[in-house]
C-alpha cells in the first residue's frame, strides 16, 4: 500500500532523528572499547602494557587505575586535572554502574568511560567522539515506506506480568518483566510478539526476528518501540523497526529475540542491514 504524504513525511522525520541520534557525541557510533574488569587493579591508558588499552593519542600512556573489588569499582587518575566525573574534576572516585543506572561517567579528553554490569560481569565501556566507526559511518538504508506495515494490534496483558528470559550476545540471560503481548494479522495469518517495558516504564519495547533476518536485515533481529497500549490496542509500525547497536559496533551487548518473537514471516519494512 502506498504511503500517504503526511505519513511518509512522519517516517522520513523519524529516520532523520534516528540517524542524528546514532551520530551524536554520545551515540552508539562512538563506542570504542569494552573491557571486562578483573578483581584488583585494572590499569588504563594508551600504552600497550595496560590492562585497558585506550585509543592511541586520547590519554596519557598510563592514565590511571580502576580498582575493582566484589562488584565495586573505584577510579584513581594519574594526572591531576585530567579527568571529569559527571561534570566535576576528580582524582579519585567510586563509580556507579549502569544497572540500575544511570552510570557515573568519567570524561578524559574525547573519551567517556563508565561501568556496565552484564550478569555477574562488570566492564568498562569506552566511547570516543573521534571513533573510526563514527567518522566512517556510511548512513542507514531502509525498505520502501509501506503504510500497510503500520498495524493496529490487540494488546493482551499478562496478569500478573510474565517474566521473560531474554538472552544477549554475550551468552547471558536477563530476566525481564513483560506486561503482555501484541496480537496482529499479517498476510492473512495471526502472529504475536511479547513486549517488555521501555526505559520510561510505560512504553513498549519489542525484540523480534523475521524471515528477512540474515538476508536483507541484521541477522540477530531488530528492535521496535511502541506507545503505551490504549483501549486494548497498540500500534506496531514496522516502518520504524531498527537495528540494534551490535549492527554497528562489536562493543555493544545487545539483547536477542526470545524464541516466541521469531516470526515465520517476512517483514519487508524498516531498517536494512548496515553496510560499512
Amino acid at each position: 500500500m502506498a504511503a500517504g504524504g503526511a505519513y511518509r513525511a512522519s517516517i522520513e522525520q523519524w529516520r532523520q532523528q534516528r540517524e542524528a541520534k546514532l551520530k551524536a557525541d554520545d551515540g552508539w557510533l562512538t563506542l570504542a572499547g569494552l573491557f571486562w574488569l578483573k578483581e584488583g587493579e585494572n590499569r588504563f591508558g594508551t600504552d600497550p602494557s595496560n590492562d585497558i588499552i585506550l585509543p592511541a593519542g586520547t590519554t596519557a600512556p598510563h592514565a590511571g587505575v580502576f580498582d575493582f573489588h566484589h562488584g565495586q569499582t573505584a577510579v584513581r587518575i594519574q594526572e591531576p586535572g585530567a579527568a571529569v566525573l559527571n561534570g566535576r574534576p576528580v582524582s579519585t572516585a567510586q563509580l556507579k554502574p549502569d544497572q540500575p543506572g544511570p552510570p557515573d561517567t568519567l570524561t578524559i579528553g574525547s573519551l567517556t568511560l563508565y561501568v556496565i554490569q552484564r550478569g555477574a560481569r562488570y566492564g568498562i565501556r569506552v566511547k570516543d567522539k573521534n571513533s573510526k566507526t563514527r567518522k566512517e559511518f556510511a548512513g542507514l538504508r531502509y525498505f520502501p515506506i509501506n503504510e500497510s506495515y503500520r498495524i493496529v494490534a490487540r494488546f493482551i496483558p499478562y496478569e500478573p506480568p510474565k517474566v521473560l528470559a531474554i538472552p544477549n550476545i554475550l551468552g547471558d540471560v536477563e530476566q525481564d518483566r513483560s506486561p503482555g503481548f501484541a496480537a496482529f494479522n499479517l498476510e492473512g495469518r495471526q502472529y504475536r510478539l511479547d513486549a517488555v517495558l521501555d526505559d520510561d516504564g510505560k512504553s513498549l519495547f519489542f525484540i523480534f526476528r523475521d524471515l528477512t533476518s540474515g538476508k536483507e536485515t541484521y541477522p540477530a533481529g531488530r528492535f521496535l518501540d511502541a506507545e503505551p497500549p490504549k483501549d486494548g490496542k497498540v500500534v506496531l509500525d514496522f516502518n520504524k523497526a531498527y537495528n540494534p547497536p551490535c549492527a554497528f559496533t562489536p562493543y555493544a551487548t545487545c539483547p536477542l529475540p526470545p524464541p516466541q518473537n521469531r516470526l515465520p514471516v517476512r517483514i519487508a519494512a524498516g531498517e536494512l542491514n548496515y553496510h560499512r
